[in-house]
C-alpha cells in the first residue's frame, strides 16, 4: 500500500471519530480533512506517514505555508486541527510522540476580530427594521431582519442561523435554543426588538415563504428552501458592504465587554469551549478600560475642566 493510501486510510478513520464520536457536522468535517490532506501531500514528498510525522517536519510545512504568504491566522486554524488529530493518535496509543506539541501557535493567531462600532451597527438594524415595518413589506425582508437582528442580538453563527428549526424559538420566553459546533446546544436569550422582528416573520413572513411544503427550517429562501451560508454573507453586505455575519456576532460580543459584561457570560451566549477564546474580547474593549480608568482613578489624568 502506497504512504497516500495509508494516509487516507487513517483519514477516514479519523472523520469517523470525528462523526461518531464528537458529532461534528459534515462541514466542519471537510474543513478538518482539508487541513489534514494539505500536511500529508507536504509529507508524502519526502516518503513519511502522517503517523510517523516529526516536529520538525510539521514546523517545516508551517514555514512553507508562510513563505507562500498564507495568513497566520490560517495556519494557526490548522495547527489546532493538527494537534486535536494528534491527540487521537496520542490517545489511541498508535503514536509514541505528538509532534504538534511544542510547536509555537502564529503570534496573529490573536489577532482582533474585526467589529463595528454601535452607531454602524445600530443604522444597520434601524434601516432594517424600518423597512420590515412597512405595512406592505414583503416576506424576504421580515426575514432578512430577523436575521440581523439574532446576528447581533444574538451573536450566532452564520452555520446557527442556517441550521435554526422553528421549534428552537421559544419566544414566550425570550430565548432560542441554539446547536453549535459540536452539535452543543445552548439557550441564547433574546431582546424585545429581535422578539418582535421574529414574531412578525413567524406570523406574516415564513408562512408566505413556505407556501403548502413542510420545511422544519426556520429561516427560508423564495422557494420555501433552507438558505445557504454564502446567501446570508451576501445579505448582511448588502446592508453594509464591510459588515459580515461573523462581524455581527463579534460586534455583538465586544459591545457586550464594553458594558460591562463578564467573560464568562459572553463565553456562554457564543457558545466558546474555551475561555480563552473569548478573552480576546478584554483586548477589544481596552480602550474603553482605559478611558475608565482615567476617568476615575485617583492618579490618573483627570478630567478636563474638573476640580483640582
Amino acid at each position: 500500500m502506497s504512504d497516500a493510501a495509508r494516509n487516507s486510510a487513517l483519514l477516514r478513520e479519523y472523520m469517523t471519530y470525528l462523526s461518531v464520536e464528537k458529532g461534528l457536522r459534515p462541514l466542519s468535517r471537510e474543513s478538518y480533512l482539508r487541513d489534514l490532506e494539505q500536511l500529508a501531500e507536504f509529507l508524502e514528498t519526502t516518503h513519511t506517514l502522517l503517523l510517523s510525522a516529526t516536529q520538525t517536519q510539521v514546523s517545516a510545512f508551517m514555514e512553507d505555508m508562510r513563505s507562500r504568504h498564507v495568513e497566520s491566522r490560517s495556519i494557526a486554524r490548522k495547527l489546532s486541527c493538527w494537534r486535536g488529530f494528534y491527540r487521537w493518535l496520542l490517545k489511541d496509543k498508535r503514536i509514541q510522540h505528538d509532534p504538534t506539541v511544542n510547536l509555537e501557535t502564529p503570534a496573529s493567531w490573536k489577532v482582533l476580530p474585526k467589529s463595528l462600532a454601535e452607531a454602524e451597527v445600530g443604522d444597520v438594524l434601524t434601516r432594517a427594521a424600518q423597512m420590515a415595518a412597512h405595512p406592505q413589506a414583503e416576506p424576504q425582508m421580515l426575514r432578512d431582519y430577523a436575521i440581523l437582528e439574532l446576528l447581533y442580538a444574538g451573536g450566532l453563527r452564520v452555520s446557527e442561523i442556517t441550521t435554526l428549526r422553528e421549534a428552537d424559538l421559544h419566544l414566550d420566553q425570550a430565548r432560542v435554543q441554539v446547536r453549535g459546533k459540536g452539535d452543543k446546544e445552548r439557550i441564547v436569550p433574546l431582546g424585545v426588538p429581535s422578539i418582535k422582528a421574529l414574531e412578525r416573520y413567524l406570523k406574516e413572513g415564513r408562512p408566505a415563504l413556505c407556501g403548502k411544503q413542510f420545511e422544519r427550517t426556520l429561516f427560508l429562501s423564495v422557494r420555501g428552501k433552507p438558505l445557504t451560508r454564502d446567501w446570508v454573507w451576501t445579505m448582511v453586505k448588502k446592508w453594509d458592504k464591510r459588515a459580515s455575519p461573523h462581524m455581527l456576532r463579534h460586534s455583538c460580543a465586544t459591545h457586550m465587554v464594553e458594558h460591562g459584561a463578564d467573560l464568562r457570560s459572553v463565553q456562554t451566549l457564543l457558545g466558546h469551549a474555551d475561555i480563552a477564546t473569548t478573552q480576546v474580547y478584554t483586548h477589544v474593549a481596552l480602550g474603553r478600560l482605559k478611558q475608565v480608568h482615567r476617568l476615575h482613578h485617583p492618579r490618573a489624568k483627570r478630567r478636563e475642566g474638573a476640580a483640582s
